[in-house]
Protein backbone atom coordinates (compact mmCIF):
# COMPACT_ATOMS: atom_id res chain seq x y z
CA UNK A 1 0.00 0.00 0.00
CA UNK A 2 0.82 3.55 -0.41
CA UNK A 3 2.47 5.20 2.73
CA UNK A 4 3.11 8.53 1.29
CA UNK A 5 -0.78 8.13 0.14
CA UNK A 6 -1.11 7.01 3.68
CA UNK A 7 0.40 9.85 4.81
CA UNK A 8 -1.93 12.80 2.92
CA UNK A 9 -4.84 10.90 4.48
CA UNK A 10 -3.78 10.94 8.16
CA UNK A 11 -2.49 14.75 7.80
CA UNK A 12 -5.30 15.78 6.02
CA UNK A 13 -7.92 14.69 8.57
CA UNK A 14 -6.00 16.26 11.24
CA UNK A 15 -5.48 19.32 9.58
CA UNK A 16 -8.96 19.56 8.41
CA UNK A 17 -7.60 20.39 4.41
CA UNK A 18 -4.70 19.21 1.97
CA UNK A 19 -3.02 22.58 1.94
CA UNK A 20 -2.76 21.84 5.47
CA UNK A 21 -1.05 18.20 5.12
CA UNK A 22 0.89 19.67 2.53
CA UNK A 23 2.45 22.19 4.84
CA UNK A 24 3.21 19.41 6.95
CA UNK A 25 4.56 17.20 4.84
CA UNK A 26 6.92 19.26 3.15
CA UNK A 27 4.94 19.02 -0.41
CA UNK A 28 2.88 21.08 -2.12
CA UNK A 29 -0.66 20.86 -2.53
CA UNK A 30 -0.81 19.84 -5.69
CA UNK A 31 1.22 16.80 -4.41
CA UNK A 32 -0.62 16.00 -1.59
CA UNK A 33 -4.10 16.12 -4.28
CA UNK A 34 -1.83 13.49 -6.43
CA UNK A 35 -0.66 11.31 -3.64
CA UNK A 36 -4.72 11.02 -2.24
CA UNK A 37 -5.62 10.26 -5.40
CA UNK A 38 -3.22 7.62 -6.15
CA UNK A 39 -4.46 6.04 -2.58
CA UNK A 40 -7.98 6.28 -3.60
CA UNK A 41 -7.80 4.43 -6.84
CA UNK A 42 -5.72 1.94 -5.60
CA UNK A 43 -8.46 1.45 -2.79
CA UNK A 44 -11.15 1.47 -5.01
CA UNK A 45 -13.38 3.86 -2.81
CA UNK A 46 -13.43 7.81 -2.27
CA UNK A 47 -11.71 8.55 0.83
CA UNK A 48 -12.41 12.16 0.98
CA UNK A 49 -15.46 14.29 0.10
CA UNK A 50 -13.70 17.79 -0.77
CA UNK A 51 -15.06 20.91 -2.32
CA UNK A 52 -13.44 23.90 -2.74
CA UNK A 53 -14.09 25.55 0.81
CA UNK A 54 -14.56 21.86 2.64
CA UNK A 55 -12.79 18.48 2.95
CA UNK A 56 -14.12 15.49 5.40
CA UNK A 57 -14.03 11.67 5.78
CA UNK A 58 -16.28 9.46 4.00
CA UNK A 59 -17.69 6.67 5.94
CA UNK A 60 -14.79 5.04 4.03
CA UNK A 61 -11.92 6.94 4.71
CA UNK A 62 -13.68 7.19 8.65
CA UNK A 63 -12.86 3.18 8.49
CA UNK A 64 -9.83 3.53 6.82
CA UNK A 65 -7.87 6.01 9.20
CA UNK A 66 -6.62 4.18 12.39
CA UNK A 67 -5.31 1.34 10.22
CA UNK A 68 -3.48 4.02 8.22
CA UNK A 69 -2.06 5.60 11.47
CA UNK A 70 -1.03 1.71 12.97
CA UNK A 71 0.72 1.46 9.23
CA UNK A 72 2.44 4.60 9.16
CA UNK A 73 3.33 4.58 12.93
CA UNK A 74 4.78 0.70 12.01
CA UNK A 75 7.02 2.22 9.18
CA UNK A 76 8.16 4.67 11.32
CA UNK A 77 8.92 2.05 13.91
CA UNK A 78 10.70 -0.32 11.95
CA UNK A 79 13.00 2.60 10.54
CA UNK A 80 13.67 3.73 13.96
CA UNK A 81 14.73 0.00 14.79
CA UNK A 82 17.36 0.01 12.10
CA UNK A 83 18.99 3.34 12.49
CA UNK A 84 22.21 3.97 14.13
CA UNK A 85 22.35 5.36 17.67
CA UNK A 86 24.61 7.57 16.00
CA UNK A 87 22.11 9.36 13.52
CA UNK A 88 20.20 10.90 16.83
CA UNK A 89 16.48 12.13 16.39
CA UNK A 90 15.47 13.55 12.79
CA UNK A 91 11.77 15.35 11.42
CA UNK A 92 9.20 18.15 12.90
CA UNK A 93 8.57 17.55 16.33
CA UNK A 94 5.12 19.38 17.05
CA UNK A 95 4.68 20.57 20.33
CA UNK A 96 2.20 22.70 23.24
CA UNK A 97 2.91 23.78 26.28
CA UNK A 98 1.03 26.64 28.90
CA UNK A 99 2.27 30.54 28.14
CA UNK A 100 4.59 30.93 31.20
CA UNK A 101 6.03 27.16 31.42
CA UNK A 102 6.90 27.01 27.69
CA UNK A 103 8.28 30.80 27.51
CA UNK A 104 10.63 30.23 30.85
CA UNK A 105 11.17 26.21 30.48
CA UNK A 106 10.22 24.82 27.43
CA UNK A 107 11.46 27.08 24.60
CA UNK A 108 15.35 27.41 26.02
CA UNK A 109 15.02 23.86 26.33
CA UNK A 110 13.75 23.40 23.09
CA UNK A 111 16.99 25.60 21.50
CA UNK A 112 19.78 23.37 23.16
CA UNK A 113 17.81 19.95 21.77
CA UNK A 114 17.81 21.67 18.42
CA UNK A 115 21.60 22.46 18.13
CA UNK A 116 22.05 18.76 19.86
CA UNK A 117 19.76 17.28 17.05
CA UNK A 118 20.39 19.56 13.59
CA UNK A 119 18.11 16.84 11.63
CA UNK A 120 14.78 17.90 14.29
CA UNK A 121 12.59 20.85 13.57
CA UNK A 122 10.50 21.96 16.20
CA UNK A 123 6.82 23.40 15.85
CA UNK A 124 6.17 24.94 19.26
CA UNK A 125 2.24 25.85 19.95
CA UNK A 126 2.35 28.36 23.46
CA UNK A 127 -1.31 28.57 24.99
CA UNK A 128 -3.36 28.17 28.17
CA UNK A 129 -5.91 26.72 26.59
CA UNK A 130 -6.30 22.57 26.54
CA UNK A 131 -5.34 21.41 23.19
CA UNK A 132 -6.84 18.41 21.65
CA UNK A 133 -3.29 17.03 20.31
CA UNK A 134 -4.63 14.37 18.07
CA UNK A 135 -7.04 16.56 16.19
CA UNK A 136 -3.80 18.99 15.49
CA UNK A 137 -1.30 16.51 14.77
CA UNK A 138 0.46 17.35 18.09
CA UNK A 139 3.64 15.11 19.02
CA UNK A 140 3.55 16.15 22.84
CA UNK A 141 1.82 18.17 24.96
CA UNK A 142 3.51 19.64 28.16
CA UNK A 143 0.94 19.80 30.98
CA UNK A 144 1.29 20.80 35.16
CA UNK A 145 -1.80 18.80 36.61
CA UNK A 146 -3.64 16.13 38.10
CA UNK A 147 -4.43 13.85 35.15
CA UNK A 148 -7.77 12.42 34.52
CA UNK A 149 -8.25 9.28 32.78
CA UNK A 150 -7.85 9.32 28.95
CA UNK A 151 -6.65 7.06 25.68
CA UNK A 152 -3.44 9.35 25.82
CA UNK A 153 -0.40 8.02 27.04
CA UNK A 154 1.19 10.33 29.73
CA UNK A 155 4.95 10.11 31.04
CA UNK A 156 6.15 12.07 34.44
CA UNK A 157 8.75 14.51 33.89
CA UNK A 158 9.08 16.08 37.05
CA UNK A 159 7.35 17.14 40.21
CA UNK A 160 5.96 20.82 40.36
CA UNK A 161 6.91 22.25 43.36
CA UNK A 162 4.26 25.20 44.17
CA UNK A 163 3.89 27.82 46.76
CA UNK A 164 2.31 31.00 48.01
CA UNK A 165 4.11 33.94 47.77
CA UNK A 166 3.70 37.69 48.42
CA UNK A 167 6.15 41.07 48.33
CA UNK A 168 7.41 42.38 51.31
CA UNK A 169 5.43 45.27 51.34
CA UNK A 170 2.49 43.19 51.14
CA UNK A 171 3.22 41.60 54.12
CA UNK A 172 4.01 44.51 55.89
CA UNK A 173 0.60 46.34 55.75
CA UNK A 174 -1.70 43.07 56.13
CA UNK A 175 0.66 40.54 58.14
CA UNK A 176 1.96 37.40 56.92
CA UNK A 177 -1.02 34.37 57.47
CA UNK A 178 0.41 31.56 59.89
CA UNK A 179 -2.57 29.10 59.10
CA UNK A 180 -4.67 28.13 56.18
CA UNK A 181 -7.94 30.15 58.02
CA UNK A 182 -5.71 33.63 58.19
CA UNK A 183 -6.22 33.06 54.09
CA UNK A 184 -10.06 34.46 54.45
CA UNK A 185 -8.54 37.97 55.36
CA UNK A 186 -6.09 38.43 52.68
CA UNK A 187 -6.26 39.80 49.27
CA UNK A 188 -6.04 35.85 47.07
CA UNK A 189 -4.87 36.02 43.46
CA UNK A 190 -6.91 33.25 41.54
CA UNK A 191 -7.12 31.99 38.15
CA UNK A 192 -10.91 32.84 36.62
CA UNK A 193 -13.61 30.78 38.10
CA UNK A 194 -11.21 29.84 41.02
CA UNK A 195 -13.41 30.04 44.18
CA UNK A 196 -11.19 27.24 46.92
CA UNK A 197 -7.07 26.52 46.72
CA UNK A 198 -6.37 22.87 48.30
CA UNK A 199 -4.29 22.26 50.49
CA UNK A 200 -3.06 19.17 52.16
CA UNK A 201 -2.50 18.09 56.58
CA UNK A 202 -2.97 15.94 58.98
CA UNK A 203 -3.64 13.48 56.45
CA UNK A 204 -6.55 14.70 54.49
CA UNK A 205 -7.28 17.14 52.13
CA UNK A 206 -8.97 20.95 53.00
CA UNK A 207 -10.15 23.13 50.75
CA UNK A 208 -9.94 26.97 52.18
CA UNK A 209 -12.43 29.66 50.14
CA UNK A 210 -10.96 32.23 48.69
CA UNK A 211 -11.46 36.05 47.31
CA UNK A 212 -9.24 38.83 45.86
CA UNK A 213 -10.27 41.86 43.74
CA UNK A 214 -7.92 40.21 41.03
CA UNK A 215 -8.86 37.33 38.99
CA UNK A 216 -6.46 36.19 35.23
CA UNK A 217 -6.95 33.34 33.21
CA UNK A 218 -3.28 33.84 32.81
CA UNK A 219 -0.33 32.80 35.26
CA UNK A 220 1.92 35.55 34.04
CA UNK A 221 -1.25 37.85 34.69
CA UNK A 222 -1.11 36.68 38.54
CA UNK A 223 2.58 36.64 38.93
CA UNK A 224 2.84 40.86 37.59
CA UNK A 225 0.08 42.01 39.77
CA UNK A 226 1.66 39.57 43.03
CA UNK A 227 4.65 41.27 42.03
CA UNK A 228 3.29 44.37 42.33
CA UNK A 229 2.10 44.02 46.17
CA UNK A 230 -1.14 43.78 45.63
CA UNK A 231 -1.98 40.31 47.08
CA UNK A 232 -0.95 36.61 47.73
CA UNK A 233 -0.91 34.11 44.75
CA UNK A 234 -0.62 30.25 44.07
CA UNK A 235 2.77 30.10 41.76
CA UNK A 236 5.42 27.49 41.06
CA UNK A 237 8.92 27.75 42.26
CA UNK A 238 10.27 27.92 38.43
CA UNK A 239 8.48 30.83 38.18
CA UNK A 240 9.32 32.66 40.51
CA UNK A 241 12.97 31.58 41.76
CA UNK A 242 14.86 34.69 40.52
CA UNK A 243 12.17 36.79 42.64
CA UNK A 244 12.54 34.92 45.35
CA UNK A 245 16.10 35.02 45.08
CA UNK A 246 16.58 39.02 45.23
CA UNK A 247 13.76 39.17 47.98
CA UNK A 248 10.86 40.74 45.84
CA UNK A 249 8.76 37.91 46.78
CA UNK A 250 8.60 36.17 50.07
CA UNK A 251 7.48 32.21 50.16
CA UNK A 252 4.79 31.40 52.65
CA UNK A 253 4.89 28.42 55.09
CA UNK A 254 1.36 27.85 56.55
CA UNK A 255 1.26 25.62 60.07
CA UNK A 256 -1.45 23.28 59.21
CA UNK A 257 -1.09 22.70 55.42
CA UNK A 258 0.71 23.19 52.51
CA UNK A 259 -0.46 22.91 48.57
CA UNK A 260 -1.49 19.84 46.53
CA UNK A 261 1.11 18.56 44.67
CA UNK A 262 1.28 18.21 40.58
CA UNK A 263 3.39 17.20 38.42
CA UNK A 264 4.70 18.22 34.84
CA UNK A 265 3.63 15.54 32.49
CA UNK A 266 4.55 14.61 28.79
CA UNK A 267 1.34 13.95 27.20
CA UNK A 268 1.30 11.89 23.51
CA UNK A 269 -0.80 10.24 21.61
CA UNK A 270 0.66 6.52 21.37
CA UNK A 271 2.05 4.14 23.36
CA UNK A 272 3.32 1.73 20.41
CA UNK A 273 5.64 3.67 18.87
CA UNK A 274 7.64 6.69 20.48
CA UNK A 275 9.73 8.31 17.95
CA UNK A 276 13.33 9.20 18.49
CA UNK A 277 12.82 12.92 18.48
CA UNK A 278 10.05 12.49 20.99
CA UNK A 279 11.51 10.35 23.72
CA UNK A 280 14.88 12.04 23.43
CA UNK A 281 12.98 15.39 23.88
CA UNK A 282 11.47 14.29 26.97
CA UNK A 283 14.31 13.08 28.44
CA UNK A 284 15.84 16.79 27.91
CA UNK A 285 13.24 18.73 29.54
CA UNK A 286 13.18 16.11 32.16
CA UNK A 287 16.38 16.24 33.04
CA UNK A 288 16.14 20.10 32.85
CA UNK A 289 13.47 19.78 35.48
CA UNK A 290 15.50 18.13 37.52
Amino acid sequence: MDLAGLAVLVEAAQAGSLAGAARRLGISPLMATRRLAALEDAMGVLLMQRTTRSLALTPEGEAMLPFAQAMLENEAAARASVRPSSAGASGLLRLTASAAFGRKVVVPVVAEFLKDNPQVSVDLLLTDTVVDIVGQGIDLAIRIARLKDSALIARRLADNPRGLYATPGYLADRGTPAAVADLAEHECLCLSGTTHWSFAGDGRERRIRVRGRFTANSIEGLRDICLAGLGIAVLSEWDVREEVARGALVALTLSDGALEPLAVWGVHPSARFVPPKLRLFMDALGKALR
